[in-house]
């Protein structure tokens, strides 16, 4: 991993470490990151990054709308 320095309002380093949860977990919700990557970022096992993330709205499997749809469709057609 890489050190990344972002300049953030001074009262979201007053919650550092939830300010790094939440960048976690939306890095993981956008498929940017996977569950493993985002949990070594926060130095958590994989079930403990799992747990946290209902705090952030985002949920543990990641399958769009548009996911399911397709799968659907390509099951639809056996």
């Amino acid at each position: 991993m890489t050190t990344l320095t972002i300049q953030v309002p001074d009262f979201l380093e007053e919650n550092h470490n939830d300010t790094v949860r939440f960048l976690a977990a939306k890095l993981y919700e956008s498929g940017k990151l996977s569950l493993g990557q985002a949990a070594e970022m926060l130095s958590l096992t994989k079930p403990e990054f799992a747990e946290i993330l209902a705090e952030y709205g985002v949920n543990y499997i990641n399958y769009s709308f548009d996911d399911v749809m397709a799968d659907v469709a390509r099951i639809s057609k056996v």
